[in-house]
């Protein structure tokens, strides 16, 4: 699968072996990780993809992406999926960047380029969540378009659709070419 290019960074699809290291925090020798990186959120998004490629199989194009900055090519942040849309054409996503790299535009700019990326494989639905207190990424889900849907005691829940996103296609299987 191929990287998704935005006018500042790159969406690096993580292989397992990445993943791995990532987890581990350990680079391999051509890896160019940002100090900081991986962050909490990265590692934690790392574990779940491995977990999903451990019980269901690799779920690429619908996995993690790592972020990397075009400019130096350092590794930021990460983003993706939760897994595969749903029979329902839905998807969850989350995201996260080390310290240093936010309030940049990268998590909007990043985020915008995987919903257009759902979007164009017949995704209907993203759905994301984010802690009260957590207002910078709130901002960031409303920015690319997502609403606020609902709220319980922990998490705020965010959701952009596009009806006619599955006027004929699955979104479960890579597009022709």
């Amino acid at each position: 699968m191929d990287d998704l290019v935005t006018p500042r960074l790159t969406l690096h699809p993580m292989s397992v072996i990445e993943a791995k290291r990532v987890v581990a925090g350990e680079p391999d020798d051509g890896a160019r990780w940002a100090p900081g990186y991986p962050s909490e959120g990265v590692v934690t998004g790392a574990r779940g993809f491995l977990n999903t490629c451990a019980n269901t199989g690799d779920p690429q194009p619908f996995g993690a992406y790592e972020i990397r900055r075009r400019a130096d090519g350092e590794a930021i942040g990460g983003l993706g999926f939760h897994g595969p849309a749903d029979e329902n054409g839905s998807v969850r996503i989350g995201y996260g960047l080390i310290p240093s790299a936010q309030g940049q535009g990268y998590a909007s700019e990043a985020l915008r380029a995987l919903l257009a990326f759902a979007r164009g494989r017949g995704v209907n639905c993203v759905e994301g969540d984010t802690t009260h207190d957590n207002v910078a990424s709130q901002q960031v889900m409303t920015a690319v378009g997502m609403r606020l849907v609902a709220a319980d005691e922990r998490l705020k829940h965010y959701r952009i659709a596009w009806p006619d996103a599955m006027a004929g296609v699955d979104p479960r299987s890579e597009p022709s070419s």
